[in-house]
C-alpha cells in the first residue's frame, strides 16, 4: 500500500469515528500532496509523498517553537496534537547517538577531512537517511565533530 493510500485509508476511517482532530490533519495533508501533484502530470512516487509528509511535520515543529515563545500554549498543543498524526506517517527517526555514531564512521572511512568537506559529508549522509533524520540534527552534530578534528 503506497503512503497516499494510507492516508487516504486513515482518513476515511477518522471520518467515520468522527475523530475531528485526525481528519482535520489528514486532509491538511492531503491537500498538500494534491497540491504538489497538480504541479506535474504523473503520479507522485511514495518518495515524494514522504517528503511532503516530512514538510508538514516540520512547519509544525517551526510552529511550536514559535508559539512557545510568545507564550501561546494553547496554540503549541494543537500544533503538538498535529505533529504526533503526522509523524505515524514518517519512518523512524534516527537518534543522536545513532547519527552520531554513523557520522563517525562516514568520517573514519573517508580518512583525512577537514572544515571544507563538511559540505560533501552532509550530502552523502543525507542521501544515506533520507527521511529517517533531521538535517538540523546532521548539521548539529558533523559540525560537532569537524570541530574536534
Amino acid at each position: 500500500m503506497s503512503l497516499l493510500s494510507k492516508i487516504e485509508s486513515d482518513l476515511r476511517e477518522a471520518i467515520l469515528s468522527k475523530n475531528e482532530e485526525r481528519v482535520r490533519t489528514l486532509r491538511m495533508v492531503k491537500s498538500d500532496i494534491l497540491y504538489e501533484k497538480k504541479k506535474g502530470t504523473a503520479d507522485l512516487p511514495d518518495d515524494r509523498v514522504l517528503e511532503i509528509v516530512q514538510r508538514a511535520a516540520k512547519k509544525r515543529k517551526e510552529a511550536i517553537e514559535e508559539f512557545e515563545k510568545a507564550g501561546r500554549n494553547d496554540l503549541a498543543a494543537k500544533e503538538k496534537e498535529e505533529l504526533l498524526i503526522i509523524e505515524e506517517y514518517l519512518p523512524v527517526q534516527l537518534s543522536e547517538e545513532q547519527v552520531a555514531a554513523a557520522i563517525d564512521e562516514k568520517i573514519r572511512s573517508m580518512g583525512e577531512i577537514s572544515q571544507k568537506d563538511f559540505g560533501r559529508i552532509m550530502g552523502m549522509l543525507m542521501k544515506e537517511f533520507k527521511g529517517q533524520v533531521d538535517g538540523a540534527l546532521v548539521k548539529k552534530v558533523l559540525t560537532q565533530r569537524l570541530e574536534n578534528l
